[in-house]
């Protein structure tokens, strides 16, 4: 039986290991494993899931969770799975109705993954919808905060001519003039992407749709970061003199507005770089694709494209921690109270129910696909 309501007083928690090319993230540390334990639940671990974060079987058998050999064995057994990328093809006929998956599913950019898992009648709850009392993002936020940096990281290998960039050095050097690099989005990810390009010396533009965002980025960056009102005669004009364009655009939940046409492009210079942090969620690039961290690039008219969906993943333990930092009060309270109860306590983590019992429940995502949809039993 699955664990709903309060009237059960422990919960079986699984934490398979995450199987999406070179994700090295876990969704449990041996200490989120012990605080469950504490509170009487039971935690399972699929063989060898913490590896990739540097963190061994053995951490976790030492707080009193059991490792299970298999997946297979772990949603089998688990009342709620934990995990931190959506569940792939191999996972979903492990699924089924009534158990909770709490984990980033961004199902608004893939309709086979929305439907797939609408199918086995799980309770999906999101990380990426989840809010706090501000409205914030709070388990989104971490591994923005690692995306936007690192795709100023992975921007600067990728203008190296041997990695099909311009060779461009980001911040130059006396003498020869820095790269132009073009931040669309002034939230979490652009936020930490321009600070990072202003700190190797490149020259930022940072382009957002709210005044009040911009007056606080102006006030905050460093002098050669410039602040510009996002519109689509502002974006072509920066287009035609960028080295990098980061792609850093949110809307909770929803498919990324296309702020970059395929048309676009052809104002660009030769071997210019794109990354796309919002490839997940569809990007604002509209020739942007998902790639691996085996294959992250390729051309599109002349203009190299960087769409690695899991970007945090290639630096497991750094995101590794950063995200259970914020993920396990929810795991916690969850486990504590049961999905129902955990989410009418608290009207955020409600927002973050997708599906429940094969409906869909979240608006934006139905609207993505043209689908219909219905307010959770959750729901406020």
């Amino acid at each position: 039986m699955c664990v709903t309501d309060r009237e059960q007083q422990s919960m079986i928690v699984g934490v398979p290991r995450e199987v999406k090319t070179h994700e090295y993230r876990v969704s449990l540390t041996p200490v989120g494993a012990d605080e469950l334990v504490r509170r009487g639940h039971s935690v399972l671990i699929e063989r060898d899931a913490g590896l990739g974060s540097g963190i061994a079987n053995e951490e976790y058998e030492q707080v009193g969770a059991k490792i299970l050999a298999t997946a297979k064995e772990v949603f089998a057994a688990a009342d709620m799975i934990v995990k931190v990328k959506e569940p792939l093809a191999s996972e979903w006929p492990l699924m089924r109705r009534g158990q909770v998956m709490f984990t980033y599913l961004h199902f608004a950019a893939d309709r086979k993954l929305t439907e797939s898992v609408l199918r086995t009648g799980t309770v999906a709850i999101a990380y990426e919808t989840v809010t706090d009392r501000q409205g914030r993002l709070p388990l989104l936020t971490p591994m923005s905060e690692v995306a936007g940096k690192m795709s100023i990281q992975e921007g600067a290998k990728f203008l190296e001519r041997p990695m099909k960039g311009r060779g461009i050095l980001l911040g130059g050097v006396p003498g020869v003039e820095p790269a132009e690099v073009v931040v669309i989005g002034g939230g979490v990810v652009g936020t930490n992407a321009a600070k990072v390009a202003a700190g190797l010396g490149a020259n930022v533009t940072i382009m957002d749709v709210s005044i009040d965002r911009l007056r606080y980025l102006d006030d905050v960056m460093p002098a050669n970061v410039h602040t510009l009102y996002s519109d689509r005669h502002a974006i072509r004009r920066h287009l035609q003199t960028a080295d990098l364009v980061v792609g850093a655009v949110l809307i909770p939940g929803a498919r990324c507005p296309i702020l970059v046409s395929r048309a676009d492009l052809k104002l660009m210079k030769p071997a210019a770089v794109i990354v796309d942090v919002g490839v997940d969620q569809g990007g604002c690039c509209e020739t942007i694709r998902p790639t691996t961290h085996d294959d992250p690039v390729y051309e599109v008219d002349g203009v190299v494209h960087y769409g690695v969906a899991n970007m945090p993943g290639a630096v497991g333990r750094t995101s590794t921690f950063a995200l259970t930092n914020a993920t396990l009060p929810y795991v916690l309270k969850l486990a504590d109270l049961g999905y129902k109860a955990a989410c009418k306590a608290d009207a955020g983590l409600a927002g973050g129910v997708n599906m429940e019992d094969g409906r869909l429940t979240n608006q934006a995502v139905a609207e993505a696909f043209g689908m219909s949809w219905e307010k959770s039993t959750v729901a406020a």
